[in-house]
């Protein structure tokens, strides 16, 4: 016990407790205790003698069960007969034995002896008082005893309320809960056996490698996702599937074979339930498919890349991105009709960007329908997995993707029927082995003969560029790489009937309605195993434009493609590059022919370029997946070609048969952007080398390099592709459903086809150049200017920098730095009041005066910097210093990037770098800060326009000042720093007679300290609120802020500002991202769920970016802000990879995942990078109507417009424009408007390109439609209110009187936020409201669709203005 504490027990009656650490505890474990244990370990071996003892007289001397008679469930008796067999009896019986041994050795009983004195009454008395428990030992008991006290027991039991009754029910309780428990158990045992077969059945739906595992980091982006699937369970299910903590695996390099992946799923499903269970199997299947449409688009992808590398003539990674639309629109239009549904529209959304579209066609486009109702079309056709060609042939023939697909659907029939508790194996999978018969070459090449001749009997017309159809089943990717040798080879007859339906001839129509073509006989010369019969004309060139579709030039063209393609990937030796295109062709095929029977990698041979390409770039795994996959397109070209065209239909078995190149192990364009990521660039490591004039700015440069933002994303250019952005593009004309044949022949005819001449080479390269050098010198300039921002204040002054210049060349140059200052205060207008250059306004100002110069631009501009250089000197202390304090301001604008639109990390960021620099470079001051925003008088104007409200303060002070409101008529200085837009410091409080004391409680002799006012400014130098500091709470004397400390808190002061706007655009975008969406719902009804992401950058080097999942809305109305963070990493989803590809190549991704068809959509900023993404997902099995596929696209492209327009809100260099009179209102320029605002400028163009005829066909109508004359009445009476009843709208003759020229005009200048303008929304309501939106687009009147939108913006706008939403921006004042 201590001290004290004896002292707080002297005065009280009770004795001191002791402590817990008392000596005697310590003597008692080592000596008393291990006694007692000595003492307790022989008592058990004692008891558990005697126990063993008693085992042993039980078997030798076993109990007489004449006892039992005893026992009776007779209740009256119960209690006797206890007392009876547990007092008394155990004492009599002995005694009557003694008594009864006594009387036959005495002869008591003979009949012919003399009665004897023996009395048995007094010998059972003696004994019985000789034997008394209470004194006596007992005897050994009998068996007769022992068979007694059994019965006791037993009897005691069944006596309510006694102790040996509740102690034989607990037991028989316990002995109950234990069965129960072995029960349970035994049925999880059975239930976790049954569990892991069906995961160990689902494992065969993933495509493995060759040594039969699948990336660890696949089933962790499956386990993932799993959350999402099920959102509509329970929450306490969801909270406990969210915290089964995955561990992250980076690499696809990990694997697990069967059993590591059961162990690894079962671990993390064990606590489902059943149904649970059942879901995540069916999303693990669901993901297997998606997996191996993944395998399938990689292979495509590097096929792609492939492409773009050859086409990449200069190496500048750049091409022509009108010329690759051009050459697509080519291959479009030479497509047949059935062919085109495969392919996405080039002369459409999201080929074409939405800036790119027409406004008539945007906003009217009703001669599209029929595009729009194919795209429909073709998306649920491959969700529901038929094919083009099983539309066509209503009886389709058996193939192998059918039987693919059976084979597929028992493995999970059986799976879950297993899960079901059946006594079914493992499911119907197929497990017959090549029961297919092989056919020898010569009676292939005969029946192929045969087949030809029989074609050829028949004079038909070729229809088609190919012979295959649109594979639409996503698990049958495996069927483009199987053998030839597993398929029959059918007569004749069988392939004359089985062309129209067949899965290799599947969109091959006649002129005639009959099947056939000319072409089919040639592919089938070409055929595996087959000499050609006749020559085809496949020397004639494939620049024929002129010819009509289905030509027999056209047809020749067309297999010329197919010889190219095959060219192309095998590669010819050099003696064959003198040969023409058809003997190339016939000796590539012939050397397949010969060589069919030989392993697949001895007959592929890699082009040299293909070769030079990959092992520069992706060393020797990138080139065994390139072998891979030319033996993949090698198998599916010889299937292509081969007797594939066989009408036989397969059986499952036969199916399950068939041979299958397995997967090398990798997706090498999962990550195409960090791949190439310095292809055809200079690298900006590199500048640093090649600056050999400025050695004291390469350590700024090097640490500016390390705080720029990811290069894996690029910046959407509409004159040029790179790399990402072409594969992305070619991935998005293709589609998902187009075979790999047809795929080859694409590529094949852009590859001959894109040609650049030198001229354009030149201009390319010189555009790269360009580029690269614009980087170095914002590089440059920028390490500069924090050269001689020593302080980090965040500005220079420009007057010292002009001062400065003055003194270049000895003062030459005056003439030109006049002239280039002009310039600048005409780009900057505050420059001219507030004399401070920014660092992107200090780059300009060197631009200029460079511009000014006679000679190379660069070159005077490295003069400029070399002069600026040596102009100004720094110590070592100084530019530690000055590193340490840039690292604090950057970790203010980090804090902002990822606080997903939060002010509450930025406020943190800014007070830690205060109390950090006071702590380092301030002599350890003890400061307080605090931060107030501007905001408009509301609640009491006669106190001042404008207030400071104290939003976030350190958090000593919070209870005095947060939530503080300082008005105009209070004491303070902190208004004259907002109207002076400059700093104010008081070095002494005390002395100063105008100073606001928040913390009343704090003596007036402890209110001494300094105090510093900082204003805060936005990017056009508006004071919008104060960063203020004093140290009050520090009892030094020395507390006064030094002159570096005052720049750095500027500089702090200015990174706040940057974050906090930078969370506002923020604000702003998702707001009108809120209002986008809440427009489209109502419109576009098919539209499932919206998820809106951010991107924010990575948290280390390893990690390029993340995406922010910050919004989520549904159909039903539902939306969900996520406070919490939901962050997605591209080494955590990899099947959700097509959200990062967006990103990467900031163009529109359409895919399917999880079984719902989804389209993400970039949302970019100014340089076209993407800095957000709509991921748009529509249900399985539903089409999108072509009126809101087309209300999507306005959506998308007014979100992009408004989005722009915020950020360029932000701007030093431009004034925000204005077009509606509201937006004058600084509280109602907010995203709302914005979205509306563009909207209603486009349906003003359209509406202007009107004239009077345009309004003919509604003019016509004696009797209009009542959807028309709603529409016109509601246009009327938006301009003219008190029309309401009259015959100016009631009667259809005056209302046709109105359609007409001024009407246009007044609707071009209308402003339904102006303040004279009254809208009355009931009014219009009641008009429109019955009209639906898919009955206006069915009419097909563009004015009643162009006037139906107008209503509906004018609207939106009025219903705004009259609400007056507070801005999210902040509230900015200018003195």
């Amino acid at each position: 016990m201590t001290a004290t504490e004896m002292k707080r027990n002297q005065g009280n009656d009770e004795l001191p407790c002791l402590s817990n650490y008392a000596p005697w505890k310590e003597c008692f474990y080592e000596k008393v205790q291990q006694r007692c244990l000595s003492l307790q370990k022989a008592k058990v071996k004692t008891v558990r003698a005697q126990k063993a003892e008693e085992e042993k007289v039980k078997k030798r001397e076993p109990c007489d069960w004449l006892s039992k008679e005893w026992f009776s469930e007779e209740k009256e008796s119960l209690d006797t007969r206890i007392y009876l067999l547990d007092k008394l009896l155990p004492t009599l019986v002995p005694g009557m034995e003694k008594l009864l041994m006594e009387v036959e050795r005495k002869n008591v009983l003979a009949p012919d002896k003399e009665p004897n004195k023996f009395n048995p009454i007094n010998f059972l008395g003696e004994y019985l008082m000789r034997h008394n428990p209470r004194y006596c030992i007992s005897t050994k008991p009998g068996p007769y005893l022992r068979g007694m006290k059994m019965v006791t027991e037993e009897l005691k039991t069944e006596m309510p309320g006694t102790t040996s009754e509740r102690l034989a029910r607990m037991k028989s309780e316990a002995k109950n809960k234990r069965k129960e428990r072995e029960q349970v158990d035994n049925m999880k045992s059975q239930v976790k056996e049954m569990r892991k077969e069906a995961l160990a059945i689902q494992f065969k739906e993933w495509a493995v490698d060759v040594s039969g595992r699948i990336p660890f980091a696949l089933v962790q982006s499956a386990l993932r996702s799993f959350p999402d699937v099920i959102a509509s369970t329970p929450i306490d299910v969801r909270k406990a599937i969210y915290d089964g903590k995955l561990e992250t695996v980076d690499t696809l390099e990990k694997k697990v074979n069967i059993d590591e992946f059961t162990e690894y799923v079962h671990s993390y499903t064990e606590h489902f339930s059943n149904d649970m269970f059942q879901e995540i199997l069916k999303h693990l299947c669901q993901c297997a498919d998606d997996f191996q449409e993944a395998i399938r688009h990689d292979m495509q992808r590097q096929m792609f890349t492939d492409l773009f590398l050859d086409c990449d003539y200069g190496k500048v990674g750049l091409l022509d991105r009108q010329k690759i639309l051009a050459l697509l629109v080519d291959f479009y239009d030479r497509s047949p009709v059935i062919a085109k549904r495969g392919f996405c529209n080039p002369r459409q959304w999201p080929i074409m960007e939405l800036q790119e579209i027409e406004l008539a066609d945007l906003w009217g486009g009703l001669d599209d329908q029929e595009a729009c109702e194919e795209f429909s079309e073709k998306l649920v056709l491959s969700q529901t997995g038929i094919s083009e060609g099983e539309i066509l042939a209503y009886e389709p023939v058996g193939d192998n993707r059918q039987g693919t697909y059976r084979t597929r659907t028992s493995v999970r029939e059986g799976l879950f029927e297993q899960m079901g508790m059946s006594e079914a194996e493992t499911g119907g999978i197929s497990k017959g082995e090549n029961q297919a018969a092989e056919s020898s070459d010569a009676e292939a090449r005969k029946e192929g003969e045969d087949a030809v001749s029989a074609v050829k009997s028949t004079d038909f017309e070729a229809s088609d560029l190919d012979g295959d159809t649109i594979h639409c089943e996503k698990s049958s990717f495996h069927e483009d790489i199987k053998t030839e040798r597993q398929t029959e080879p059918a007569s004749a007859d069988e392939q004359e009937e089985a062309f129209p339906g067949s899965a290799s001839t599947g969109y091959s129509l006649s002129r005639g309605g009959e099947p056939g073509s000319e072409k089919q006989v040639e592919e089938e010369e070409f055929s595996p195993g087959r000499e050609p019969d006749t020559e085809t004309n496949r020397e004639e060139d494939y620049h024929i434009s002129d010819r009509e579709p289905g030509s027999e030039g056209q047809v020749s063209q067309e297999d010329n493609w197919i010889a190219e393609a095959t060219n192309t990937i095998s590669g010819p030796t050099p003696e064959a590059t003198t040969m023409t295109s058809e003997d190339s062709a016939v000796a590539d095929m012939d050397i397949i022919a010969s060589k069919q029977d030989a392993p697949v990698a001895e007959v592929v041979k890699e082009t040299p370029a293909r070769k030079e390409s990959f092992s520069t770039q992706h060393g020797s795994q990138v080139g065994q997946q390139t072998s891979s996959e030319t033996r993949l397109q090698d198998k599916d070209l010889l299937q292509d070609q081969g007797p594939a065209h066989s009408d036989r239909q397969d059986s499952p078995a036969e199916a399950s048969q068939e041979f299958e190149v397995p997967w090398p192990g990798d997706l090498l364009t999962s990550d195409l952007s960090c791949r190439y990521s310095s292809y055809g660039e200079r690298i900006p490591e590199d500048w640093n080398c090649e600056n050999t004039r400025f050695p004291d700015l390469r350590p700024i440069m090097a640490e500016i390099q390390n705080r720029w933002a990811s290069r894996t994303r690029s910046a959407f250019d509409e004159s040029c592709l790179n790399l990402p952005q072409f594969v992305q593009l070619m991935e998005t004309f293709v589609g998902e459903d187009i075979s790999l044949p047809t795929v080859k022949r694409l590529i094949a005819f852009i590859k001959e086809e894109y040609k650049q001449t030198e001229e354009e080479k030149m201009e390319q390269l010189e555009k790269v150049h360009h580029i690269s050098r614009l980087a170095q010198r914002k590089l440059l300039l920028e390490a500069l200017f924090e050269k001689w921002d020593d302080n980090a204040s965040g500005f220079l002054d420009l007057e010292e920098v002009d001062a400065v210049l003055s003194t270049f060349k000895e003062g030459m140059e005056k003439e030109a730095l006049r002239k280039a200052k002009k310039h600048l205060c005409s780009c900057y207008p505050q420059l001219s009041r507030v004399g401070k250059l920014s660092p992107k306004a200090f780059q300009t100002f060197l631009e200029l005066v460079a511009s000014e110069f006679t000679g190379d631009v660069d070159e005077a501009i490295d003069n400029l910097v070399e002069f600026l250089t040596t102009s100004v000197e720094r110590s070592r202390m100084k530019c530690l210093q000055s590193l340490t304090r840039r690292k604090w301001l950057h970790n203010i604008q980090q804090a902002a990037e990822t606080s997903g639109a939060s002010m509450e990390p930025v406020y943190k960021a800014v007070f830690k770098s205060l109390s950090q620099d006071a702590e380092a470079h301030g002599d350890n001051k003890k400061i307080s800060a605090y931060i107030a925003l501007l905001e408009e008088n509301q609640l009491s104007p006669e106190r001042g326009q404008i207030l400071l409200h104290y939003v976030a303060c350190t958090t000593d002070d919070a209870p005095y000042v947060l939530n503080q409101i300082l008005y105009k008529d209070m004491k303070g200085v902190s208004f004259a720093a907002v109207e002076e837009g400059k700093p104010i410091h008081i070095p002494r409080v005390q002395l100063h007679g105008n100073i606001h004391f928040w913390n009343y409680d704090r003596p007036v002799e402890e209110r001494r300290g300094s105090l510093l006012v900082l204003p805060l400014h936005d990017a056009r130098w508006r004071v919008f609120g104060i960063l203020g500091l004093d140290t009050l709470r520090d009892q030094c004397e020395k507390t006064i802020f030094l002159t570096h400390e005052i720049s750095f808190y500027q500089g702090v002061s200015q990174a706040f500002s940057k974050a906090y706007h930078y969370v506002c655009r923020l604000e702003n975008i998702l707001q009108m991202a809120v209002t986008a969406l809440d427009w489209l719902y109502p419109r576009a009804p098919s539209v499932h769920t919206v998820i809106t992401y951010l991107v924010e950058p990575g948290k280390d080097k390893t990690c390029d970016y993340a995406l922010r999942k910050v919004i989520t809305t549904d159909n039903t109305g539902q939306k969900e802000i996520h406070s919490s963070p939901v962050l997605l990493l591209r080494k955590e989803n990899l099947l959700r990879v097509y959200l990062f590809k967006c990103i990467d190549s900031s163009g529109v991704i359409r895919t399917s995942v999880c079984g719902e068809y989804h389209i993400a959509v970039p949302l970019r900023d100014l340089s076209g990078q993407a800095l957000g993404i709509f991921d748009i997902s529509i249900r399985h099995g539903q089409k999108l109507p072509p009126h809101e596929h087309k209300d999507l696209q306005k959506m998308l492209k007014m979100a992009q417009a408004a989005c722009s327009e915020i950020l360029k809100m932000s701007l030093e260099e431009t004034e925000p424009t204005y077009v509606l009179e509201a937006e004058h209102v600084a509280n109602l320029r907010h995203a709302g408007i914005l979205f509306h605002q563009f909207m209603l400028q486009d349906l003003r163009e359209c509406v202007q390109k009107l004239d009077a005829e345009s309004f003919a066909e509604i003019k016509s109508y004696a009797e209009p439609p009542a959807l028309v004359h709603n529409i016109v009445k509601a246009v009327l009476l938006l301009f003219h209110p008190n029309w309401k009843g009259s015959e100016e709208t009631e009667n259809w003759s005056q209302c046709i009187l109105k359609l007409d020229d001024n009407l246009i005009q007044e609707i071009y200048c209308f402003d339904p936020t102006a303040a004279s303008v009254q809208v009355q929304a009931e009014l219009l309501l009641d008009c429109i409201t019955g009209v639906s939106r898919a009955a206006v687009w069915q009419h097909g009147s563009v004015p009643a669709e162009y006037l139906y939108n107008w209503v509906h913006t004018c609207l939106s706008l009025a219903e705004i203005t009259s609400k007056k939403a507070p801005s999210l921006a902040p509230f900015g004042i200018q003195f």
